[in-house]
């Protein structure tokens, strides 16, 4: 698997993927998760856009970071019903720690609903600290902080 900045033709395949990761979530939430509403090219030309693909050159993980003045903040890890299960989202999420200290900031901060109660538990199990909640662009959101330090990406390695 390779993980790299996704390219303007890159924004149908990364819509897809995010459309198939979130859709299961459609009915528990009432409406279309917030990153289903994206608008990648946008997000494309802005760099904030990673793309994780196998072998086949197929699209099957979809990251994206914004950076603020103080943290990096993971807005979206989508990962292909293809290949969930397979540790590639703990792989991107990995990648973001990185790419976060490549960046020169200690802390990475997301936002998930609260109706998604999986990936609040696998953040968490990950070393996310939920720092509060609230409603913002009319979803009731979780959000979550973590810490990373070189030696915390080193030790998951080994």
């Amino acid at each position: 698997m390779l993980v790299r900045r996704a390219l303007q033709p890159d924004a149908p395949s990364v819509a897809d993927c995010v459309d198939a990761a979130y859709s299961p979530y459609i009915e528990r939430i009432g409406k279309p998760p917030a990153p289903m509403l994206m608008d990648y090219v946008k997000a494309i030309s802005e760099g904030q856009v990673w793309i994780a693909e196998g072998e086949d050159h197929e699209c099957w993980g979809v990251l994206v970071l914004i950076q603020t003045p103080r943290y990096l903040l993971l807005d979206n890890v989508a990962v292909h019903p293809k290949h969930q299960g397979e540790g590639l989202g703990r792989q991107l999420i990995a990648f973001a720690e990185a790419e976060a200290l490549r960046r020169g900031f200690s802390e990475l901060r997301l936002y998930t609903n609260e109706k998604m109660v999986e990936s609040i538990a696998i953040y968490k199990h990950l070393g996310w600290e939920e720092i509060g909640r609230g409603s913002e662009g009319g979803y009731k959101r979780v959000f979550m902080r973590k810490s990373v330090e070189s030696d915390s990406i080193l030790k998951k390695d080994s």
